[in-house]
């Protein structure tokens, strides 16, 4: 039986090796499998859910590490997937503070249309796979045909040195929050996409736009938290060392998930139990979503925990 068959979480978007240069050992760069949906795929295999992960890679060295490091958590990479031409890279320079900055060799030109199997619950999909076309119209007519069975779950993870100019790519990224159930994005994010606007006014707008439930992740300042049914908080943060970002946001995005699945919320039958979302259940997701996304940022690279580590 292979996970397609059964219900299951499908992220869409790309896979791609980060090519990793550190602020300490600039001459070693070391080569990482990543990508932002991968990474969520990657979290929720790690922590027991069944999981899929349609994207776009080559069949080449880079391609295999892909595979293997997938495979070796639990996430199972559909067969149209390994199509490319050659594997996606990330450049990424972490500074001092372990931030990383990101230059790109991309190439997300995905079979369409992508298969959404009906056993899907959630499908999650977002940053650079929502803009580079031709892929960006096929993961958006995915997620529109994912509605009828599953909740959409976005985030723009917005990278400035490839989605153009800002008032473009928040037009073509506001395509797909009109589309989600769930959005997740950072503070930088808002930032950059819309040249400072007040947060909680992009909110209030992306809330009417069609999401039930909108995160603002802030880095060291922790989450802010808003729901359709007029839920407000601020996750406060806990004081953990911070080793790098990498992937932090994505597998905050995989604890959100992986919570929502096990309090049942998935499904297209689960869309209005979250239009009325408790703040008790909010705060739940978001605790999970904190303590995956704790470890991640506590150890080099995207490498989020294992369920046993979060016992």
């Amino acid at each position: 039986m292979t996970v397609q068959s059964q219900p299951h979480v499908l992220a869409i978007g790309e896979a791609l090796i980060d090519v990793v240069i550190t602020h300490e050992q600039p001459e070693c760069p070391s080569e990482i499998p990543g990508g932002s949906p991968a990474n969520v795929a990657l979290t929720l295999g790690r922590l027991g859910r069944p999981v899929a992960l349609a994207t776009w890679f080559g069949a080449d060295t880079r391609g295999r590490l892909i595979d293997f490091h997938m495979n070796d958590s639990g996430v199972y990479i559909t067969p149209a997937s390994r199509g490319a031409s050659h594997t996606s890279t990330a450049l990424a320079r972490l500074d001092e503070n372990g931030a990383a900055s990101y230059t790109f060799d991309l190439e997300w030109a995905p079979t369409a249309p992508i298969e959404v199997p009906e056993t899907a619950q959630i499908i999650e999909a977002g940053s650079i796979s929502a803009i580079i076309e031709p892929g960006a119209s096929a993961v958006l007519d995915a997620l529109a045909r994912g509605r009828e069975h599953a909740l959409i779950f976005f985030d723009p993870n917005a990278r400035p040195s490839i989605m153009g100019e800002p008032a473009a790519a928040l037009a073509a990224l506001e395509r797909f929050v009109a589309l989600a159930d769930v959005v997740k994005v950072s503070d930088e994010d808002i930032e950059w996409l819309t040249g400072g606007a007040p947060i909680d006014k992009v909110v209030d707008r992306w809330l009417r736009l069609g999401p039930s439930l909108v995160v603002v992740t802030r880095g060291k300042h922790g989450s802010d938290v808003a729901t359709a049914s007029g839920v407000r908080f601020t996750k406060t943060p806990s004081d953990v060392p911070v080793v790098d970002t990498v992937g932090a946001g994505d597998s905050f995005m995989g604890g959100m998930i992986d919570a929502m699945w096990g309090m049942g919320l998935r499904g297209a039958e689960a869309r209005e139990a979250l239009r009325t979302l408790p703040e008790e259940q909010a705060r739940a997701i978001i605790d999970r979503a904190s303590a995956v996304s704790d470890v991640t940022v506590s150890r080099k690279g995207a490498n989020p925990p294992w369920a046993h580590e979060l016992s």
